[in-house]
């Protein structure tokens, strides 16, 4: 249902603590949020850069406030979506980027619209995803993705982008670049397969079938579910991110050199030539899984509130409650410190940091 035309209210001094999923406070000079389409006419970059640097809020599932945002927070809320009807193939269904996706991709795949499940329980919304390029067990988002709709903010009206002109690639694509900072991402456009096939050829999940014929889109999305659920703890009981670095990837010769003094070195080559490491067993085998710390950079015995590790995926830091974005970030700068010593890799975080005294890193 579209409302009545009309300017999105500006609300100051905002608390969004309870808007992200790492669970530490989180405050914005000021906040917007989009509900309806019919608030993006009059929204233009002159409008709102007198309110300071803007930052677009998704699902909060990929960000860290280590201090207050000194501007404007976006709120993407846009709900709704629509099936355009097949062509080409594949079945085209635009969705609103406020949907949260995981309940998109479940609910899909219970009208008979398989083709995401690969990418099932990812935390944040639709408008979020193809900004890093969401991927998770053999499958990316842009493997599905037809288009993506914006608000252009210096242009003042809605532009559609062929996915083919996203640059995507692994968890990253041009709406993360400097050319994208005047766009507000308001729905894609998704092209699920008419002749569905299933997408097995990650080993993991490709273990949890004895044979083929058993990889039916409800048995993949529930063994994805499985998986994830092991390994990765839920924001809404413990504040995290998801995996808060980046997979490295390497060229040939600095994957030989680890590979030499670490056999074991979790890897995987890339079409270029290039190995992708696992980043979660580089930080493993530092030392670093299950480790917490508090105020001051201090150890923070096992149990204890603070910002940890996770004790069964290395490769997510985890807020137990109580825990600052200061304290989180803490430990994240000294792991990739240990990690560089170690084996000479630089890790770099996947949520965007924000409050620092310039945004780093993430969508």
């Amino acid at each position: 249902m579209t409302h009545p035309a009309h300017p999105a209210l500006v609300e100051r001094d905002v608390d969004l603590t309870a808007a992200t999923m790492f669970g530490v406070p989180a405050r914005a000079r000021a906040c917007m949020t989009l509900h309806d389409e019919a608030e993006l006419p009059g929204l233009t970059s002159a409008r709102l850069d007198a309110l300071g640097p803007r930052l677009v809020l998704g699902g909060g599932s990929n960000v860290l406030f280590v201090g207050p945002h000194e501007g404007l927070v976006v709120r993407v809320a846009l709900r709704g979506r629509e099936i355009l009807g097949e062509r080409g193939g594949v079945v085209r269904v635009r969705v609103a980027a406020g949907e949260d996706w995981p309940t998109l991709v479940e609910g899909l795949l219970d009208e008979g619209l398989p083709g995401l499940e690969n990418l099932a329980l990812i935390p944040g919304s639709a408008g979020a995803a193809p900004v890093q390029n969401i991927g998770a067990y053999g499958l990316e988002l842009g493997e599905r993705l037809e288009a993506v709709t914006i608000w252009d903010l210096a242009e003042g009206r809605a532009r559609e982008l062929p996915a083919s002109a996203l640059a995507l690639a692994y968890r990253t694509s041009l709406l993360k670049q400097p050319e994208a900072r005047d766009w507000i991402v308001t729905a894609i456009t998704l092209a699920l397969p008419v002749t569905w096939r299933p997408v097995v050829a990650y080993r993991e999940l490709g273990r949890c079938f004895v044979r083929p014929e058993e990889a039916s889109p409800r048995a993949i999305f529930d063994a994805v579910c499985t998986l994830r659920r092991s390994k990765l703890p839920d924001p809404r009981v413990t504040g995290n991110a998801g995996s808060f670095f980046h997979n490295p990837i390497v060229d040939a010769e600095a994957h030989a050199r680890l590979a030499l003094a670490h056999p074991e070195v979790v890897a995987w080559p890339m079409p270029d030539g290039r190995v992708k490491l696992g980043a979660g067993w580089l930080i493993d085998r530092a030392g670093w899984k299950g480790q917490a710390l508090g105020p001051g950079g201090m150890p923070v015995p096992a149990g204890e509130q603070g910002a940890a590790v996770h004790d069964a995926q290395a490769l997510v830091l985890v807020n137990r409650g109580g825990a600052t974005g200061p304290e989180v970030w803490a430990l994240a700068q000294a792991i990739q410190a240990d990690v560089g010593r170690r084996f000479g890799v630089t890790l770099v975080p996947e949520p965007r940091i924000v409050g620092a005294r310039s945004d780093r890193a993430g969508t």
